[in-house]
């Protein structure tokens, strides 16, 4: 199952908030940055961290996005 950070994004242009300052406010690094916006894997930690800052619940930040089957094969989104 993949999972997809779009309501992250759609949420920081809500609250008016840059890339740069949910960095500095969360404390991650800029590759947690690149794998939120890629929808790569982000530990649990650094969600919760993210959570804090933007006032929300991780629902509010992502969503998982089931499987596709394609010519018999699982595929990921």
């Amino acid at each position: 199952m993949a999972v997809s950070y779009k309501k992250l994004f759609h949420l920081m242009i809500e609250k008016d908030m840059t890339n740069t300052q949910l960095q500095r406010l969360a404390g991650f690094s800029g590759n947690i940055l690149t794998r939120l916006k890629r929808n790569g894997y982000v530990s649990l930690e650094s969600v919760e961290s993210i959570c804090r800052v933007m006032d929300c619940t991780p629902n509010d930040i992502l969503e998982f996005l089931p499987d596709k089957i394609q010519n018999g094969e699982k595929i990921s989104n």
